[in-house]
């Protein structure tokens, strides 16, 4: 008994260094939350948590730099967290605000930069920035209060971070949320120590022999974001309704449809990705292809179908770009909501232009005719030219198929492709010819 004593505070003595503890690090996963929360960084942190616990990382530590953002992605990152194998740090390297604040506060441990700030999670709406109704602001107590009772913090200083009115004597006062200093946080336990980077608390934890692995977005992460810029999603939509438009005047083409439908995968499965886009935002898209090609070959004129029709299209693009919960743009920032309108817009706006400024001409490509088969053959001579004769020049007739602005005309009982100087002109509308050039007839509305 006299030996063992010793050996055992000996022992106990030993371990209290970090070089002895028992918590052995071999392998520290890092990633950074330094942008809004939103579906896009929604992903970012489950493919980074994936990827720690594939490369079997004995400690992930996120650095964070956020004013916060939607509160079911950031409620999402808090479960993942909540549930991780592996124990997770955070160093706040600036703020971790709203949002930011309730996915540090989900951490094992919370570390902080000099002049650094945790707190202000009152749930605030995309428009204004103003206070949303009171049933956010109680789902974000709730969750601010159950996350610091399960990792062993104060609740009613995490709920108090959410509602202004609660007032707990030497923490807050009633009138104001709370928002911890570095210093404020540590004396409140809401951090666990003031240091400057990542190395050094590895260094003070004793874990600085740790191989440290980063996290970083691979070569198809950088291609989503590449999609995922206004500037391409606009000329994707210029492709959309360009190639739908070309096949809907010329059926059975293929090209202007083949174009059209890999430009609408590359234009939606890039949100569907990072949970932007969701089913029922794309099945309003694909609606809107179906009501217009009725309206176009199925039912005359141009009503409720085709009106309904361009509605669904340019609803289901400009809903897929945003993160709205089914019609709910509560949380949607009003800076997004506008750049996603004004893309679709100017994309639709812009493909209506080419689609006038193309048609005239394109029958006359040589590369085009022969896509599309634009010369016919003749069995008596082997095969002619489909241009016509300068005879047709001032002929008059009438629109065999609607012209928008292409289609088929009728002259003296013949059938002629024809397009229009821009205008629509409606089965059974008397045309005059007012150029024979290139495979089409140019023709005008007659006025008689």
């Amino acid at each position: 008994m006299r030996v063992i004593k010793p050996l055992i505070l000996l022992l106990l003595f030993l371990n209290s260094f970090p070089v002895f503890s028992q918590e052995k690090v071999e392998k520290v996963f890092t990633f950074k939350i330094d942008k809004d929360i939103d579906p896009a960084m929604n992903r970012r942190v489950k493919m980074a948590l994936d990827e720690a616990k594939q490369a079997e990382a004995d400690l992930i530590i996120i650095e964070m730099d956020t004013y916060g953002g939607i509160v079911t992605d950031a409620d999402e990152i808090r479960t993942a967290l909540l549930e991780s194998e592996i124990p997770v740090y955070v160093f706040i390297n600036k703020d971790a605000a709203s949002a930011g604040a309730l996915i540090s506060i989900a951490c094992d441990s919370i570390y902080m930069a000099p002049g650094a700030s945790i707190g202000a999670a009152t749930v605030v709406n995309g428009t204004d920035g103003a206070a949303a109704p009171d049933k956010y602001q109680s789902y974000m107590r709730s969750m601010m209060r159950s996350t610091a009772e399960a990792k062993g913090r104060d609740p009613k200083i995490a709920e108090a971070m959410v509602d202004e009115k609660i007032e707990i004597e030497g923490v807050t006062e009633a009138g104001s949320v709370i928002t911890f200093s570095v210093s404020e946080a540590i004396k409140f336990g809401f951090c666990d120590g003031e240091f400057d980077s990542i190395e050094s608390i590895l260094e003070a934890k004793g874990f600085e022999e740790a191989e440290v692995l980063a996290y970083q977005e691979g070569m198809i992460e950088n291609i989503i974001s590449f999609f995922l810029s206004p500037a391409i999603s606009g000329v994707l939509i210029l492709i959309i309704i360009g190639g739908i438009y070309f096949e809907l005047q010329t059926p059975g083409v293929g090209f202007p449809l083949l174009a059209a439908i890999i430009a609408t995968l590359l234009y939606f499965i890039p949100y569907y990705l990072n949970g932007l886009a969701e089913n029922w935002e794309i099945i309003v898209f694909g609606a809107g292809i179906i009501l217009l090609a009725l309206e176009l070959f199925v039912i005359p004129g141009f009503g409720i179908f085709g009106v309904l029709g361009i509605v669904c299209i340019l609803a289901g693009l400009v809903l897929g770009m945003l993160p709205n919960q089914d019609f709910n743009f509560d949380f949607v920032p009003a800076s997004q909501l506008f750049a996603a309108l004004l893309t679709v817009i100017l994309a639709a706006l812009a493909s209506v232009g080419l689609v006038f400024w193309l048609t005239p001409k394109v029958n006359q490509w040589g590369a085009f005719r022969a896509v599309t088969l634009a010369t016919t053959q003749n069995r008596s001579e082997g095969y002619t030219s489909s241009f016509y004769s300068d005879d047709l020049l001032g002929k008059t007739g009438k629109v065999h198929s609607r012209l928008r602005p292409s289609g088929k005309i009728e002259i003296d009982g013949e059938i002629y492709d024809a397009y229009s100087r821009g205008e629509f002109l409606d089965q059974g509308e008397e045309i005059v010819v007012i150029s024979t050039e290139g495979t089409s007839l140019k023709v005008k509305k007659w006025e008689g």
